[in-house]
Formats: C-alpha cells, structure tokens, sequence
C-alpha cells in the first residue's frame, strides 16, 4: 500500500495487458469480433490509466501545496503569537 506522500502510477501498457488476459474468447464468437473487442478494451485501458496517472499527479500536486499552506500558516502563527 502506498504511503500518503506517494504517487501511485499505472504502465498504461501493462494495465491493458492485464485487462486483455482476463478477456477469454467465447466459444461462439468470430476470431473478428473478438479481435476487435480486445483492440477496444486495449484502447480503453490504455486511456483509463493515462487518465489515473494525470489524476493521481494533480492529486498529489495539490496534497503537496496544502502541505506547504499547512506548514506556512503554522510558521506564522508561531511567529506572530
């Protein structure tokens, strides 16, 4: 588990790798369609961590700014109290 002050990253590759292995052909479907149901689900995932990556980057961006307000505020209040 990650820390509070850690980014989590997905490998957008890896991450629809992983999609793609637990996607099974159906017994009655055409070698075609299913063909393209992985390249969809493949281009989905890709997106969807890409999307988790950005995410997860202005998230931490913004912990790491209301650190530095926290710690600010709290170097004034002890400076001028």
């Amino acid at each position: 588990m990650a820390k509070k002050d850690e980014k989590i990253t997905l490998d957008p590759k890896e991450f629809a790798a992983a999609v793609l292995g637990g996607n099974a052909q159906r017994p009655d479907e055409e070698n075609k369609l299913y063909i393209k149901r992985q390249l969809t689900l493949y281009l989905e995932a890709t997106l969807l961590a890409q999307d988790f990556n950005h995410l997860e980057e202005s998230q931490f961006d913004m912990a790491k700014a209301q650190q530095r307000e926290e710690v600010l505020s709290k170097i004034i209040e002890h400076r001028y109290h």
